[in-house]
């Protein structure tokens, strides 16, 4: 710290004007010398950099099917190993020798290759686990098969070498002339017996066969394909699968006639399946322009509906007999302007590696299940369909006076009976029905918040489930995976210790691999069995290069909220070469929920927006709000329902007034907030709502004016009211207060960003609060970001240090990259060749 002597010149000459003698005042004050933006270190941890430094830092198993085993692919430093584990022996060993493969590989592609440079590609096991295939991408070129103009600049590829390597030999065999295939088509739902594929086609459905299938595998475009059409009434927005959303003015005149994907779910036995047709005609077109497209600017259109419209998409369940080519609309009615949800039947982790897997529906041959939802999200129907006569009957009702949600029922025995997951007491459990939706027990209770079901063994009656916030003094949203009897005895933890973790589970539920850290610690991986017994010790992530570089881990902390009564969780982001005896200006990056907080639990890549931008010389600090993250309590999650403008803004004040009296290092009086999506409105309004508090903001995306967000999002976190008169007719009350209601209020320094093509939140948000600025008479910033959707792309980049400049301006008085044109520290990672 530098002392500057002030000299009081006042009195000297006033000293010289009297007897001329000279009278000195000396004080002595401490200040902080203006503090510079490390932009050299913020570059350090670009994601281009960490991809250089962080490698595996989970273990992904790909379980088998014939056995209880295993394999996975591991990264490090040092380069990729592939090793297959054997849970029943404790043992884990590599698939192949890397540097005895390499140099096998080298002699048949006679392109060189060593252990580690070893680019293997597609790795899959065999029906009988005792071989695998996989491969390797050489330097030699060759014409694409599908090509007729064999001079065009895109008709070469380079060749693929495929092999098979016999684990118990040792032995490579290449797999000669082979042609690796075009990849599964979106467009096609394959039968579980393979024999048909349905999919849509200008607005209807069609079907082929097996064999006209592989041909469309082949080439699409091969005339001699045989289809089948299915239905002749399906129309632009109210189509049998997809209607082209997405695509431009160009786009949908060249794709319409082509085949789409149809969205179909099937039948075990593949004689039935069933879709969901949605009738949107009457919904209101909302539109982007891309200014940047090819050639001229391009239009997409959409349907769009939002908060409080009366024109809703209407949702229909058709069931159709596949054997007889005939299908029927079910009639599921039951609330206006109701959404449907058809459930699918959860995929086997063993056949993960399947591209071809069939979408089958929740049930056997003879019913499914599917949930109906009433506008205003207080009423959820869990009900089951007879195939034969297509009755729908409802078997689970949900009632709430806020939002209710529920998730997939897991089925016991084909469905005599239900595990159902609801918030009905104020917590998220699971609960116990029989067939004809009568609750026979619930399964899990207290405070806490269970999650998902993971496994359900219905010979030992065990449940196997996701669920946090049950282990004292442990962050309560760090996961653990539990196991419970269904008549709720027997509750015992699987995955101690205090960490977030992640598992997967076999699908015996016999065993799991566990992958665990916190924002602080180096992750680690460990095999269970499913009594939470430790099998062994799998992996730990290999931080040396990240630690090299000057990495350090954030800090863990707990405030209270603004009430001074509810606990709530965040990450602090420090400097890496942090001097605790200096002031650092402060930013929040905020997402206020309520479908999740922007607080990292485990550590992991996505470093971006806090550990780099806190390099350029600020705290950054992220922390969660009421009203934010579901694996609350009820409570928690709805505090914002009526109030989705301004419900977590006193809490990210209280949060930095609390650190703020805890770290000497922290200054309140240079506040910056930011935050993109969601967090891009709440910054704003933060600035709005508190502006003497906080000073600096940039606002990506945000969706500023929630009467022109989504109907589901707005209506559903915010509430709509149902409003039914005299003569039974309903309708849809809304009101919301909105960013641009406060714009007067602004004091501070706002920078807006918004994608230009944004069909999530539309740039009207943006434009709006930029509109009503303007208005207001205020100084303010806007960029639009060319050709972009809701994230930024292949600007992201750009748009990180443009944000970094606008905090660097007017919270460190730092305006010294604000005169260079060039953007100095992407420029320095660009390989110039001419």
């Amino acid at each position: 710290m530098k002392k500057l002597y002030l000299f009081s010149l006042l009195g000297l000459f006033s000293g010289m004007a009297a007897n001329a003698q000279t009278k000195t005042i000396t004080t002595t004050e401490t200040l902080q010398v203006p503090q510079k933006a490390n932009y050299q270190m913020a570059a350090r941890f670009s994601p281009s950099k960490l991809r250089k430094m962080i490698y595996s830092t989970s273990v992904d198993p790909h379980w088998l099917k014939q056995t209880n085993r295993f394999w996975y692919e591991y990264e490090t430093p040092n380069g990729k190993n592939w090793y297959i584990v054997e849970p029943a022996s404790r043992n884990k060993k590599q698939l192949f020798d890397p540097a005895k493969l390499a140099a096998e590989i080298t002699l048949i592609t006679r392109d060189p290759f060593d252990a580690q440079h070893l680019p293997i590609e597609n790795l899959k096991f065999s029906n009988d686990e005792k071989s695998v295939t996989f491969e390797i991408k050489s330097t030699i070129d060759e014409v694409k098969p599908d090509r007729k103009d064999k001079k065009a600049a895109d008709s070469m590829q380079k060749k693929i070498f495929k092999f098979q390597y016999e684990l118990a030999g040792g032995k490579l065999i290449e797999i000669k002339n082979f042609k690796r295939p075009k990849a599964k088509p979106n467009w096609g739902a394959v039968a579980p017996d393979s024999s048909a594929i349905i999919f849509t086609r200008n607005y209807n459905l069609f079907w082929m066969d097996k064999a006209n299938y592989q041909k469309a595998l082949k080439n699409e475009e091969d005339s001699t394909i045989v289809e089948h059409q299915l239905t002749k009434d399906g129309v632009k927005y109210y189509s049998f699968g997809s209607d082209g959303s997405g695509e431009n003015n160009e786009e949908i005149i060249k794709n319409d006639k082509k085949r789409r994907r149809a969205f179909v779910l099937w039948s075990p036995d593949s004689k039935y399946f069933v879709i969901q047709r949605s009738d949107s005609r009457k919904v209101k077109d909302l539109w982007v322009i891309n200014s940047v497209s090819a050639g001229r600017p391009t239009l997409e259109t959409y349907k769009y509906q939002m908060p409080g419209e009366a024109e809703a998409p209407q949702d229909e369940v058709w069931l159709f007999n596949f054997a007889q080519k005939t299908s029927k609309k079910l009639n599921v009615a039951a609330f206006k302007d109701q959404s449907l949800n058809t459930y699918s039947k959860p995929a086997l982790n063993s056949d993960r590696d399947n591209e071809f897997r069939p979408a089958v529906w929740l049930g056997d041959n003879g019913k499914f299940y599917m949930g109906r939802t009433s506008r205003d999200l207080k009423r959820i129907d869990v009900c089951v369909v007879d195939v034969a006569n297509g009755t729908v009957k409802p078997l689970i009702e949900e009632r709430f006076n806020t939002y209710v949600e529920v998730q997939r029922p897991g089925l016991v025995n084909g469905g005599k009976e239900l595990i159902h997951w609801s918030e009905r007491d104020g917590w998220g459990h699971f609960y116990l029905f029989d067939e004809n939706g009568k609750l026979k027990n619930q399964i899990t209770k207290g405070s806490f918040h269970c999650e998902d079901i993971v496994n359900i063994d219905e010979k030992a009656r065990v449940l196997y489930f996701t669920a946090n916030g049950r282990e004292a003094k442990e962050d309560p949203y760090y996961y653990h995976l539990y196991r419970v009897n269904f008549d709720g005895s027997g509750l015992k933890l699987l995955n101690a210790g205090d960490f977030d973790h992640t598992s997967s589970m076999n699908d015996d539920g016999r065993y799991f691999v566990d992958n665990y850290s916190r924002v602080n610690t180096i992750p680690k991986s460990t095999l269970y069995d499913n009594n939470g017994n430790k099998v062994m010790e799998l992996e730990t992530t290999d931080l040396s290069l990240l630690m090299a570089a000057g990495y350090k881990f954030p800090e863990p902390f707990k405030v209270k909220a603004d009430d001074g009564v509810t606990d709530l969780y965040g990450v602090m982001y420090k400097p890496f070469n942090l001097d605790p005896t200096r002031k650092y200006p402060v930013i929040e990056y905020v997402y206020p929920g309520p479908q999740t907080e922007a607080v990292n639990k485990a550590f992991g890549r996505s470093m971006d927006r806090v550990d780099r931008l806190a390099q350029l010389g600020y705290i950054v600090v992220t922390v969660g709000n009421r009203g934010g993250h579901p694996a609350r309590s009820k409570w928690y999650h709805t505090y914002g329902y009526g109030n989705l403008r301004d419900y977590g803004l006193a809490d990210k004040k209280a949060t930095i007034e609390q650190l703020a009296d805890r770290y000497s290092f922290i200054d309140a009086n240079k506040v910056g907030i930011t935050g993109h999506s969601g967090g891009g409105f709440m910054s704003t309004a933060a600035m709005l709502v508190y502006p003497d508090f906080f000073k600096v903001a940039v606002s990506a995306a945000g969706n500023h004016d929630n009467s022109i967000y989504n109907r589901w999002w707005s209506e559903k976190h915010h509430g709509v009211k149902e409003i039914v008169s005299l003569k039974g007719d309903t309708s849809f009350k809304y009101s919301i207060d909105k960013n641009p209601d406060l714009a007067k209020n602004l004091k501070g320094h706002l920078l807006l960003m918004h994608g230009d093509i944004d069909n999530n939140v539309h740039p009207a948000g943006s434009i709006r609060v930029a509109n009503a600025l303007i208005k207001a008479g205020k100084r303010f910033d806007f960029i639009i970001v060319p050709g972009q959707r809701h994230g930024f792309g292949d600007m992201t980049e750009y748009m990180f240090w443009r944000l970094a400049d606008y905090f660097n301006n007017y919270l460190l008085d730092d305006f010294s990259q604000s005169t260079n044109v060039n953007m100095t520290e992407m420029d320095r990672e660009v390989e110039r060749k001419n």
